[in-house]
Order: C-alpha cells, then sequence, then structure tokens
C-alpha cells in the first residue's frame, strides 16, 4: 500500500506504531504478558485488516548507541542536590498518584458505581490553574492567565552525559526513542532522538519546532511531560516521559474490541486532554489508538505531539493519520478544532468495533473517497447512546459537530454516554482504570514495548552543523 509522505505511518493488523514514552515515575518489570480485557467472543468478528496510516516528524528516527560526548552541566533539575519533589522541575512536578498499588489486571474496575448521576452539570474542568470558561471553538474551559504563562523552561538542561541509555522503545522515519536512566535521581525516561537532516529532507521542520513547542506549553494528567530538549550537530533530543505500560493499540489489537464500559473510560479521558489543549488553543491533529500510552495504573497518557499547533482560528496544512482524518482536512478546507472531536468519534468507535469506520482494504485514497461519502456503518451491537454520540462527531455538518457548537467540550461531556462519568475524580485519576499493565515501577520495565535492534551510531558527535540554526529553540 502507497505511503504519504506527509501523513502517518501505515498501520497494520499486528502493527504497534512509533512509541514516545510516559509516566515521570520510572517502568516496572512484568513477570507476566499484558493480561487482556475480557471480551466476549462475539466481540472476536475482527474487521481489522490493514489499516494504513503514515509518518511525519514525531515518529522517531533511528540511531542509537549514545555515546555521551556531550559536556556536563551544573544546573540540572535531575540533579540529585536539587531533588526534593520528583523530578525537581520547579513548575512541572507530576502529581504523584494517589491510588493505592494494584497488582492484578483487571478490567472489570472500570466506573465506580458512586460515579453516576448528575455531576456532569456540576463539572468544573480542573487544569493547573484553570477556572471555568466560556466555550470557545471545541474548548469548553480556558486557563487563566497564571496557567498560560507558566511555560517550562527546556532548551538545554540536560546533555548525554546525564543519561544512561538502556534501550530502543521504538523507532521511525526520522530516528528512535530510547529508554534512559538519569544518573542524578536513577528514574527513567525516554529520549526521542530526531536525525535533523532526515527532518530537513522530508521538511518537517516545522513540526518539529512546534512539537517541541506545544510540549513545553502544555501540563495535564492525560498528557506526556517534556522534561527538556538538547541537541548536537546531528541530532535532537526530547527529554520525556517513560509510560510503562505500552499502547493502547496494541491491547485493543489483542482485545480485538472493547466492552463499552472500557471504551468509555478511555475516551473520557481523552476528552479532557482534548479540553485542555483546546483551552490553549491548540489542534492535537493525530488522535489514535498508536498515540495513547497506558501508565503503570492503566490511565492514558497522549504522545507525540508532531502535528500539534497553535491555531486560534483556522488553518489548512493536510497531515494526519488516514483513517482518523476529518472530510473538511481531506477536502483542502480550512479546519478549526473540531477535526480533534471528529478523530474522537473515529477512536471511540474503533474502540466499540475493533475497526475504523472509513477503512478499506486497498489505498488511502480509498480511505479519502469513503470519508467524503460519509457513510457509516454501525454494527448491531453498538450501545444505542454510543451510537447517538458517535454520529454527532463523525458528521461532516460542523454546524451540528459535537464539540464546534456554542457549549464546546461540554456538549460532549454531557452527552448521554457519558452520564456516569464524574469528571472532577477522573482528571485527578481517582477512578480506578479497567486495565492494569503488568508491570513493576521503579526498574525501567519496557516489558510491553517491543524489542528493536540498536543502532551502531553514536549519539553527542561534534563539528560541522549545517541545520542549526533551524532547530534554535533546541
Amino acid at each position: 500500500m502507497p505511503t504519504l509522505g506527509f501523513l502517518k505511518k501505515k498501520r497494520t493488523k499486528d502493527s504497534t506504531g512509533s512509541r514516545d514514552l510516559d509516566s515521570p515515575t520510572s517502568p516496572i518489570k512484568a513477570s507476566s504478558s499484558p493480561v487482556t480485557p475480557t471480551v466476549p467472543k462475539t466481540f472476536a468478528e475482527s474487521a481489522f485488516a490493514s489499516k494504513p496510516s503514515t509518518t511525519q516528524d514525531s515518529a522517531v528516527a533511528s540511531q542509537s548507541t549514545l555515546t555521551s560526548t556531550t559536556s556536563p552541566k551544573s544546573d540540572d533539575p535531575m540533579n540529585s542536590s536539587a531533588y526534593s519533589q520528583p523530578y525537581a522541575t520547579p513548575q512541572t512536578t507530576p502529581e504523584p498518584y494517589q491510588q493505592s498499588p494494584h497488582n492484578i489486571p483487571s478490567i472489570q474496575n472500570l466506573i465506580h458505581p458512586s460515579n453516576t448521576t448528575s455531576e456532569n452539570q456540576s463539572y468544573k474542568h480542573q487544569q493547573a490553574g484553570s477556572s471555568k470558561a466560556g466555550p470557545a471553538n471545541g474548548g469548553a474551559v480556558t486557563p487563566n492567565a497564571a496557567a498560560q504563562a507558566a511555560v517550562r523552561t527546556t532548551k538545554g538542561k540536560y546533555t548525554l552525559n546525564d543519561f544512561t541509555i538502556q534501550r530502543t522503545l521504538g523507532t521511525g522515519s526520522f530516528g528512535r526513542v530510547h529508554l534512559v536512566q538519569s544518573k542524578h535521581n536513577q528514574r527513567f525516561y525516554a529520549v526521542k532522538v530526531l536525525k535533523k537532516a532526515q527532518v530537513v529532507k522530508m521538511k518537517q521542520v516545522e513540526h518539529t519546532n512546534d512539537e517541541r513547542r506545544m510540549l513545553q506549553k502544555v501540563k495535564h494528567p492525560f498528557l506526556i511531560t517534556l522534561w527538556g530538549t538538547f541537541q548536537d550537530a546531528r541530532n535532537l533530543y526530547m527529554v520525556m516521559d517513560f509510560v510503562e505500560g505500552g499502547e493502547l493499540f496494541s491491547l485493543l489489537r489483542k482485545s480485538q474490541r472493547f466492552p463499552n464500559p472500557v471504551a468509555k473510560f478511555y475516551a473520557a479521558e481523552v476528552t479532557l486532554a482534548l479540553d485542555y489543549l483546546h483551552s490553549m488553543n491548540i489542534i492535537y491533529r493525530d488522535l489514535k489508538p498508536e498515540n495513547l500510552l497506558l501508565d503503570r495504573h492503566g490511565h492514558l497518557k497522549i504522545t507525540d505531539f508532531g502535528f500539534a499547533k497553535e491555531v486560534p482560528d483556522i488553518t489548512w496544512t493536510l497531515c494526519g493519520t488516514p483513517d482518523y482524518l476529518a472530510p473538511e482536512v481531506v477536502a483542502s478546507k480550512g479546519y478549526n478544532k473540531s477535526v480533534d472531536w471528529w478523530s474522537l468519534g473515529i477512536l471511540i468507535f474503533e474502540m466499540l468495533c475493533g475497526f475504523t469506520p472509513f477503512w478499506d482494504g486497498g489505498s488511502p485514497m480509498k480511505i479519502y473517497e469513503n470519508i467524503l461519502k460519509g457513510r457509516v456503518k454501525y454494527p448491531p451491537y453498538i450501545h444505542p447512546d454510543a451510537q447517538d454520540l458517535l454520529q454527532k462527531l463523525i458528521t461532516p455538518d460542523l454546524t451540528k459537530r459535537l464539540g464546534n457548537l456554542h457549549g464546546g467540550s461540554k456538549d460532549v461531556m454531557t452527552h448521554p454516554w457519558f452520564a456516569e462519568v464524574t469528571w472532577e475524580r477522573l482528571q485527578k485519576k481517582d477512578i480506578d482504570a479497567p486495565y492494569v499493565p503488568p508491570v513493576r515501577a521503579g526498574v525501567g520495565d519496557a516489558s510491553q514495548f517491543d524489542k528493536y535492534p540498536e543502532e551502531t551510531e553514536a549519539y553527542g558527535q561534534m563539528g560541522d552543523d549545517p541545520h542549526k540554526h533551524l532547530f534554535l529553540e533546541f
């Protein structure tokens, strides 16, 4: 199947996609393979043939074996001398989980029975320093000035000398992601390495700089955290959370499809993250199971911000994964934040059915044709409330698409399908996840990630750097 360079990488039934990483708390080692949610046999009508997608700068390129030849640094937030809080990074110390440890993965512990009723009406979106907000185009909550001003300092905070490289977690068109351990606080992180020459060749300079810029601005329980960036003559480096549980994509493929309450749990966490991003005027533009990582407690982290962009009104760039593109993007029309709500609809459909509504065994062009036709067949096993929500998200009519109306994201959150979700508790991760990855905390356990051959090319090389002026923010 042909691939399109400006889109995301081809997706097949067994593919696991590129992996960025997550939780600032270290990963864990599992003694058993991941437990798959219990799904009735009738769910096994897997219509999952290969699903096209294509890659761009947020996927990680290939290059490993970091030979640290960079100079040591004095002022490192990871330095044990400064380590009084987790990660000792002033404005972005991740909140510790308040849940008790989970030892046995379970798909049943989804939403507490007490979480039903009308909490939606008293919903207050909690974000770092945010307050209630007037609905904007796709976002219901607007952060206050203090929250918007809290941009972390991430440039040049680290060097290769600060880390010990453990293994490769994922590879992509522009480089790779490594599991690393800080020499200062012994915690585990993920370092995304991008080859400058490849980024320039694929004309992804703007997207790469946007990714760094967007990650620097955001702080949310369900978004990956960027701790710092640096560069050498050949590569760009992004230090991020290590998220131990692997991709939601892998779990979905093993389960074939998720039961209604499980899909609802993950969709609700994504909804809170999108609401936050939109309140910051950020469009994500690459929502799909491959970009949703599970932390060690089973909560989501959205990763891979390669297509994220600050857009107050409209933009025209054609980018994303074919199956998830909104019709206005395919038609090369100007579009706004509502494309993320369309993608949420596609994600929910895929979680409930095991395949995307416009998937076609042919080329991406055939998928685009199906998207523009807009005909969706809903299997009979989809819950009526879920189908009603999907019909209001997967609609080409922007005057009817939830998230794009006067109520913004609140229209999505108050939909009957989400009736039993207590949004405030969910934002605090105070609701147990339906599946807990079988990993042990604190030991750099990457058992939920595929293994990749390691590169032999050394990192940290000095010398001529013809591309440095293109990545000044790193």
